[in-house]
């Protein structure tokens, strides 16, 4: 067994073998010991030595003994996200040590539909022609859970549309500002309207994105000001679906524009003239101040950075 994979790693005062999660992890995604030994070319017994030696470390039992099957236990789930984590930063300090000329490696990141759709592609087709040696995880998520996922390490780097975070230990680079502008389908009353009061808001229905949603609470304290009920709201995980409901005149929602720009059918939505402007949200740019910037994670930060920060005049 090579140097390497004798190595330990210290957690909270716990000194696991790297040896030790890799098992873990061939038996957590075969769920089967015997499978698990064939892969990682040990005895069975080297494997069942090494389950028992890391829960006894931890422990924790990981998995549940059902007969001849195995289940990962809440334990051995949570364990799981955090193997991979490990293995690949391992893997790629490894890499990088080794030659230093390319990144190498994985890395998670979450992201709101819109960068998703609007900005992700551009910066895909940049940083992969010049790293196809990275994988690359993306999460479609909203603020629940960021924070949290970025001190665990479970996402590397995170976007997010809103005005800021409130998080002392969190790194918000802001990248760029977006117009929030209110928007309904072309066929709806309201887009007949030389100018729409706020007012003019009552008793219409609202939809809103779970994915995309920071920007809700702003336009619900303008609602909340002008006395603007919301007893008909729908809520969204999907922002094509949002639009696409929009477009049929279920009823009003708020988009970044430049989302309604990337529209592919435009025409079908416009956007509302409302006397309270366009609201205005940062996209932001999201890590954990105590994370080790690997060159892998440098290298997409900066490729994002070119791509979607306009460019100074």
């Amino acid at each position: 067994m090579s140097r390497y994979d004798r190595s330990k790693i210290l957690i909270d005062g716990l000194q696991m073998e790297i040896r030790h999660l890799k098992t873990f992890l061939g038996v957590a995604k075969a769920l089967s010991f015997n499978k698990a030994a064939e892969h990682l070319n040990y005895a069975q017994s080297s494997v069942s030595a090494q389950i028992q030696a890391l829960e006894e470390e931890l422990g924790v039992q990981l998995f549940d003994r059902l007969g001849r099957r195995i289940l990962l236990t809440e334990a051995g789930i949570r364990l799981l996200d955090y193997a991979e984590k490990i293995l690949q930063l391992v893997e790629e300090t490894r890499a990088e040590l080794a030659d230093g000329k390319e990144p190498h490696g994985s890395l998670t990141v979450r992201i709101p539909e819109t960068f998703g759709t609007c900005y992700l592609p551009a910066v895909l087709k940049e940083f992969h022609s010049r790293f196809p040696k990275v994988q690359l995880r993306f999460v479609t998520c909203a603020h629940e859970g960021l924070e949290k996922d970025l001190r665990k390490g479970v996402t590397d780097l995170a976007f997010l549309l809103a005005e800021s975070i409130q998080a002392a230990d969190l790194t918000a680079e802001v990248l760029r500002f977006e117009s929030v502008v209110l928007v309904a389908g072309r066929d709806h009353p309201l887009a007949a309207k030389s100018e729409v009061l706020t007012t003019d808001l009552a008793g219409e229905t609202f939809l809103f994105s779970t994915s995309d949603c920071s920007y809700q609470r702003t336009f619900e304290q303008i609602l909340d000001q002008h006395g603007v009920q919301r007893d008909n709201s729908l809520q969204f995980s999907s922002v094509e679906a949002l639009k696409q409901s929009v477009s049929a005149g279920v009823g009003v929602t708020v988009l970044p524009e430049v989302a309604i720009k990337a529209e592919r059918t435009p025409g079908k939505l416009t956007t509302l003239p409302w006397n309270e402007g366009k609201m205005e949200v940062a996209l932001l740019m999201i890590w954990y101040k105590e994370k080790w910037l690997s060159p892998t994670l440098k290298a997409f930060m900066e490729t994002t950075r070119n791509i979607v920060a306009p460019v100074a005049e």
